[in-house]
């Protein structure tokens, strides 16, 4: 009788200890009064950016991967927002369609018909075939002409620059495709960030590769020892390479041409060969260099501290601090998850970025944990040491799905963030979330052998089909919570790439998503609220160091990229952003910047000072200061330092 007493004992208390670790594990949320609360700061309009029909939903894949075709086709849709018909406003949209392979540019619905829809293809150009297909677009001003460029990157080819011509856009001339690098590689990339990266005052690029070199993924008759998976599913090194390009020299006119050269190894193995899916860049220690943040699935995310000069690329890698209560994967550096995406924006608002990190956290999947990393010292690199810790959960942002890209911005015009977030992986009927547990744990001699895997078919497997979109928002407890159903922008289903940009140039944020084998669509901000606004769009002279000496007069303007701007908003603190639109997965922003103002400020009080920070053509870090009404700017940073407004 006794021993019966204590066993019913130790069931009950064993139901209340389950109880408790239930409730402790379970993220805690705001009244329904403090949502409709949030919620009420925000309205969205939604219009379909491509066609509705669904040609198809999976792709022709080498041999080697026809069982996992559905995992193979898993990605490729992407979108950017930008100015590419040089109006002054980012009303443009490209995106990358995987049901047809398509990359379309065109103006955002309801914004004018300024020009026809216009399909980016090098074929009959450049080499391209069936076992090429685009997974980005970029834009950017890659001949520094003061024309809008394209770049597109793809698995099965290295990147393909499509350079502006004079000739009318929507015409068959008005883009001269142009190769990256000569004579094309067999690369696999799946994402790209802008940056100056050696600090000579031009844009280079960051290519972020997944399947190894040379692998050509999408040739139905190839057999290559390259086509392979990665070598386990937390410390994986034998992915494509990762690669710098810098900027060498441009031309435009009718003939227009850009040259980038590759950095011989700038980057150990172990860095150079994760299997990358997203790439960050941002100054973090203050000084005019971008740090480099890549996002790798399999294994440990790098962050690489910027020590370069003008002509000679020197990185080195960071990684954080383990507390005694961190998880090793919750370590800077030392992390085992799969990582997709990353953006920046200053959470603890110290004036120092801090970084958002997409990762998978499906419950009752695989919940590994999404990243914020918070600075713990101003001086965040300071010692070689990565000083952030993560504050995912406490902050409400650790769970969200099977994540992908990742972008942060103030859609209530209320100097506070929000993040929006691309969930989903594949859709289907039956859940194979089983089978991938079953092959997390396969012995990694076998795991990077694609006849090891169980299969995943179209139409039939589903893995986290049904994600929806989160939009976090801040509440007065200090952590983030996801408002997209009550907002209708949850969107049920895959996605991948995620772009914001002001559209109309109205001071409310727009956005755009990128939809894995469905329709695409763009977010415009409606919301009756109109708090005044700062919004800058920097732009420098464009061309040489020797062509800066002759002065500024009648030289194009290029976008301004990894200018950093900070202004004082009186009551709401110091904000800073910096310009770098590329950043995450497959979505590309417009690289203006735009801040929101206390209350009550207007044309007559004027915005307190704005600072900017920027590179001149000839790599020297400038700083100028200008007093700035509410609205709209474009600004020019000229060569001797001085700021000027560019005349309409």
């Amino acid at each position: 009788m006794i021993a019966r007493s204590r066993a019913r004992l130790v069931q009950i208390c064993s139901v209340i200890l389950l109880l408790v670790a239930w409730q402790v594990a379970t993220l805690p949320d705001a009244s329904q009064a403090e949502l409709r609360r949030l919620a009420a700061g925000f309205a969205f309009e939604r219009v379909p950016l491509n066609d509705a029909v669904v040609p198809r939903e999976v792709r022709a894949v080498a041999p080697a991967y026809r069982h996992i075709r559905h995992w193979i086709s898993s990605v490729g849709a992407a979108v950017a927002l930008a100015d590419v018909d040089g109006n002054g406003r980012p009303d443009e949209f490209c995106v990358v369609d995987p049901r047809d392979d398509s990359v379309t540019l065109a103006p955002v619905p309801h914004t004018g018909a300024r020009f026809p829809a216009t399909l980016l293809t090098p074929a009959g150009a450049l080499p391209y075939d069936a076992t090429m297909a685009p997974m980005g677009c970029t834009p950017g001003d890659y001949n520094e002409d003061g024309r809008p460029d394209v770049m597109v990157h793809y698995w099965g080819r290295s990147p393909v620059l499509f350079l502006r011509t004079p000739a009318p856009l929507g015409t068959a001339r008005a883009f001269a495709p142009r190769e990256l690098v000569t004579p094309y590689q067999v690369w696999n990339t799946n994402a790209v960030t802008l940056a100056d990266v050696d600090g000579d005052g031009h844009t280079d690029i960051v290519v972020g590769n997944y399947f190894p070199d040379r692998a050509r993924v999408l040739d139905t008759a190839a057999r290559q020892s390259e086509l392979v998976m990665q070598r386990s599913m937390s410390a994986a090194y034998n992915g494509g390479v990762n690669r710098i390009l810098l900027w060498r020299s441009g031309a435009g006119g009718e003939q227009p041409d850009a040259s980038f050269g590759a950095v011989p190894q700038p980057f150990p193995d172990r860095v150079a060969k994760g299997w990358t899916l997203a790439t960050g860049a941002q100054d973090l220690d203050g000084d005019g260099r971008p740090e480099l943040y890549f996002a790798n699935d399999f294994g440990p995310d790098r962050l690489l501290r910027n020590q370069s000069e003008p002509g000679r690329v020197r990185l080195r890698l960071v990684e954080g601090t383990r507390h005694l209560t961190t998880p090793k994967s919750k370590v800077l550096g030392k992390d085992s998850f799969k990582g997709m995406g990353v953006a920046f924006t200053d959470l603890n608002t110290d004036g120092v970025p801090d970084m958002v990190v997409s990762n998978i956290t499906e419950q009752y999947g695989l919940l590994e944990s999404n990243f914020a990393w918070l600075s713990t010292r101003r001086d965040v690199l300071r010692g070689g040491t990565a000083h952030y810790d993560d504050h995912s959960e406490s902050l409400g942002l650790s769970r969200s799905g099977w994540g992908w890209d990742v972008k942060t911005g103030d859609f209530a015009g209320t100097g506070t963030d929000q993040i929006l977030q691309a969930t989903g992986f594949v859709r289907g009927r039956v859940n194979r979330w089983p089978e991938l547990q079953e092959l997390a744990m396969t012995n990694d001699d076998l795991l990077a052998r694609p006849g090891a895997w169980p299969r995943f078919a179209p139409g039939r497997d589903d893995v986290s089909g049904d994600d929806p979109n989160p939009f976090f928002v801040r509440g007065a407890d200090g952590r983030f919570h996801d408002l997209a159903r009550r907002l209708g922008v949850a969107d049920p289903g895959v996605s991948r790439g995620l772009a914001l940009a002001d559209v109309d140039r109205d001071g409310r944020l727009d956005f755009a998503v990128a939809n894995q084998w469905r329709q695409s669509q763009f977010y415009r901000n409606t919301r009756a609220a109109r708090p005044p606004y700062l919004g800058l769009r920097l732009l420098r002279p464009a061309g040489t160091c020797q062509d800066a000496s002759r002065g500024s007069a009648g030289v194009a303007l290029t976008p301004a990229i990894g200018a950093a701007a900070r202004v004082d908003a009186g009551g709401r603190g110091v904000r800073v952003r910096q310009a770098y639109p590329a950043n995450g997965h497959a979505g590309v922003s417009s690289p203006d910047l735009l801040f929101g103002l206390p209350a009550g400020t207007t044309a007559r009080t004027a915005a307190a000072p704005v600072t900017v920070s920027w590179r001149d053509a000839c790599g020297v870090l400038r700083t100028g200061r200008i007093r700035l009404a509410p609205g709209w700017h474009d600004l020019v940073l000229a060569s001797d330092g001085s700021i000027r407004e560019k005349a309409s």
